[in-house]
């Protein structure tokens, strides 16, 4: 190791939690810039401007993209194991992982059958042909997502923050971040959303406690969450009657703007406890 990088990494250690929390979203971003800024002119989108779903996906795409080399980073300047931060090959890692997306599909299913019944929504049954060909890259874009997003914001910030802070303020803030960062997509829709994503973030956080210090259990409720609303959209499995309540249903029919998200990650977090203590 040159002397110079012994430096840099001797000082990054001596720096505040939040201090490193900051280095690492900023380094975030200088990895991501010169990934996003050709995709944004491919597809034609400027800062700031709303963003359409065809311009989402290459956009957080290209975000994703970077996560491997921002982890390999954080592991050189903390000198720490993927292990430690609760990612692992091991078959224990893949059985709550698919713990986590049967829960969380079978929460889904639960709300949206209960608002069916109540006459707030009409199954489409006739788009069921779209799910068949959409389920299987949902399902791995949802992993994608899933083992993603938790590597960066229930290990690497959940653990970096603990080093200061009590687990429980460590969740306060983790999930605070992952919250706000979801403005960076969509600003309109996404504040309505802030306290169901940051609640979201907080179970999950209570899944890796769960799970004894493993992302099995987060990645797989993260994942499931994201292939069950992205396949009901992209299939057009249901369309809503609007008789229901706006305060239930979620404004502008986003669940985690409504009771509904409120009570189904409630209610998943609740169902940990019996199961896995």
């Amino acid at each position: 190791m040159s002397s110079q990088l012994a430096f840099w990494l001797n000082l990054f250690s001596t720096f505040s939690a939040t201090v490193k929390v900051c280095v690492f979203l900023l380094t975030w971003v200088f990895l991501w810039l010169p990934l996003a800024w050709p995709v944004a002119q491919k597809i034609g989108w400027k800062p700031f401007d709303p963003l359409t779903p065809s311009q989402k996906l290459p956009l957080v795409a290209s975000l994703y993209i970077t996560i491997p080399l921002l982890v390999w980073l954080i592991l050189s300047v903390e000198e720490n194991s993927i292990l430690d931060y609760g990612l692992s090959g091991q078959p224990t890692f893949l059985i709550s992982l698919f713990w986590g997306i049967g829960l969380s599909v079978a929460g889904l299913a639960i709300v949206f059958a209960l608002e069916g019944w109540c006459g707030w929504l009409v199954w489409q049954k006739n788009n069921l042909s779209r799910l068949a060909k959409l389920a299987l890259p949902l399902f791995g874009l949802g992993v994608w997502v899933g083992i993603s997003e938790e590597l960066v914001f229930r290990g690497i910030l959940l653990n970096v923050l603990q080093e200061d802070y009590s687990v429980v303020i460590a969740a306060i803030i983790s999930s605070s971040i992952f919250a706000l960062l979801h403005l960076l997509w969509e600003r309109q829709e996404t504040i309505p959303q802030l306290p169901g994503l940051w609640l979201m973030g907080m179970v999950l956080v209570w899944a890796r406690v769960m799970d004894e210090g493993s992302l099995g259990l987060a990645s797989g409720l993260h994942a499931g969450w994201v292939w069950g609303l992205a396949s009901l959209d992209g299939a057009e499995l249901i369309s809503y009657t609007d008789k229901g309540p706006t305060w239930v249903i979620g404004w502008r029919k986003q669940p985690l703007a409504g009771i509904s998200g409120f009570l189904c990650l409630l209610g998943t977090g609740l169902v940990l406890w019996p199961i896995f203590q």
